[in-house]
């Protein structure tokens, strides 16, 4: 069905439960932005989410109204209301056509003021109930830290334009999907003005009751990668963990990475070649790590015999596979007075790519990983219990490159004392230990004993869960910078295919 199409049958829908058009086709537009124009969440339960941001966006226009004028920023969204769950079953939406819904719709959402305070009658749909006292006192606040303008709720401004944070400033475009070409005569462009945006409050935020409500933002990366990767969490008023993105590792005080170009002789690049890779008659020096044949196909996915050979090596791995500190860090930091048998590491397959002492340019094939993020991914929050999580909004190939993992690049002694001094209510990600090549190193010291963690400082990875079985995303080490593999970059590729709004899990903890 094409995007006009879709469109007609929501304004249908909406108009036959007494919804005007030109009061829907706003928000219907927001949604489209918030979902990266996926219309699986929209038309669910004959688009209760639609209907429900439609009275959420005039519950709050009558809550302005009646404020007097307390607040007049218009740099801060409104929420968006999500159903409870189990609700549907004795309030779901009538089909297109009944005019049974009419009333309870118009019911649910009568509200009064008393005493200075607004109420709502029924709590039928979840109702929020928001005191209007001392507002006026409290400060809007935001949901990510640090960038608190870039918290929105989804009734952003719909025709494309970002509204600036004072008045000496233009509005700026903002990139949307190409779909939205395609519905520009289809859904008029609504304006800047307090119609569509609010402050959201302190107290506000803290109020809400257990309803859900859709909290979301557009690019939690800042501009840090070339695509925008947004967040959402449509079961309740939880926002994203705080923490500072970076695109690129860091090292956080003592880890010795020595990256130079003379480290690097000529037979470890490839100086002498052009444009792609990939596209020569023989494969150049960058391919001898994997054997001398390229790990990526042209159009940029894992090579799939090479893809396989690293799934079978991490899910039942062989004696030679593994190699056995005789004095293994790992357990020296457990127990360093009386540390148990090392455990093993896997000594895994490398991918090199070709870097800046290589005559070829950065859109050669063989520079997959270095080249950031391409796919569209958005951080929810999960359904499960298990917080937050990955998804892609987009099917995704086997063999795909989803994201690096990105972190502080730490010592196993200093990851060690980091630990020791967290908290037990400390929300913190799961850190990796660089041991891919522990055994052809040789003796390490401690600056060379490395790990990565994502707490504090870490992109997009971080919000990768675990999963025992049938996970969906494979780690493979990959060779940028420097031929000194214990330290190395960690990518993430899809050991399948993977469906739109399907979320990404990997195995590396269970292994």
């Amino acid at each position: 069905m094409s995007s006009k199409e879709k469109i007609i049958k929501a304004l249908s829908s909406t108009r036959s439960i007494g919804i005007p058009d030109d009061q829907v086709k706003p928000i219907l537009r927001d949604l489209l932005k918030t979902y990266d124009g996926n219309w699986k969440l929209i038309e669910e339960d004959n688009y209760r989410t639609l209907v429900d941001a439609y009275f959420e966006h005039k519950e709050n226009e009558e809550l302005e109204g009646k404020r007097g004028g307390l607040m007049h920023d218009q740099n801060s969204p409104i929420s968006l209301k999500r159903p409870r769950e189990g609700e549907q079953q004795n309030q779901a939406l009538p089909t297109i056509g009944s005019s049974s819904h009419k009333s309870v719709v118009r019911e649910d959402k009568m509200s009064e003021v008393n005493a200075g305070q607004e109420t709502t009658k029924s709590t039928q749909h979840g109702i929020v109930i928001r005191p209007s006292e001392n507002l006026s006192s409290v400060k809007p606040i935001s949901a990510i830290h640090p960038d608190k303008n870039a918290f929105t709720n989804g009734n952003m401004e719909c025709n494309s334009y970002q509204t600036c944070s004072s008045s000496s400033q233009c509005a700026r475009p903002l990139s949307t999907a190409p779909f939205q070409d395609q519905c520009s005569s289809y859904i008029c462009k609504c304006s800047t003005s307090s119609d569509h945006v609010r402050p959201i409050t302190r107290d506000q935020h803290n109020k809400r009751n257990k309803s859900h409500s859709l909290y979301h933002m557009y690019d939690l990366t800042k501009g840090a990668e070339k695509v925008k990767i947004s967040w959402v969490n449509e079961l309740g008023n939880e926002s994203i963990p705080k923490f500072n993105y970076i695109p690129n590792n860091i090292i956080f005080q003592n880890a010795n990475v020595s990256i130079s170009m003379a480290r690097i002789s000529e037979d470890e690049c490839c100086s002498s070649c052009s444009g792609d890779c990939l596209l020569s008659s023989y494969p150049c020096a960058c391919a001898r790590e994997t054997g001398g044949d390229f790990a990526y196909t042209q159009e940029g996915l894992l090579k799939e015999e090479f893809l396989n050979q690293c799934m079978s090596m991490g899910c039942e791995p062989k004696k030679e596979h593994l190699f056995y500190c005789e004095d293994c860090p790992i357990e020296r930091l457990k127990n360093d007075w009386k540390p148990e048998r090392c455990k093993g590491h896997l000594l895994r397959k490398f991918i090199k790519e070709c870097w800046s002492k290589c005559g070829c340019d950065m859109q050669c094939g063989n520079r997959v990983v270095q080249r950031g993020i391409s796919c569209t991914l958005q951080v929810f929050f999960t359904r499960e219990g298990k917080g937050w999580g990955l998804r892609t909004l987009n099917n995704l190939p086997k063999g795909s490159f989803v994201c690096e993992y990105v972190g502080e690049v730490l010592t196993n002694t200093e990851l060690y004392d980091r630990n020791m001094q967290r908290t037990g209510n400390e929300r913190h990600t799961y850190p990796v230990t660089l041991d891919a090549d522990w055994g052809s190193e040789g003796v390490l010291e401690d600056d060379e004993l490395l790990c990565l963690d994502a707490t504090y400082y870490g992109n997009v990875a971080r919000f990768i869960n675990h999963r025992c079985s049938d996970a969906n995303l494979i780690d493979i080490p990959v060779e940028v910078e420097t031929p000194d593999h214990h330290y190395y970059h960690l990518a993430f590729f899809t050991s399948r295919e993977v469906k739109a709004l399907e979320e990404l899990t990997w195995v590396g903890l269970c292994n």
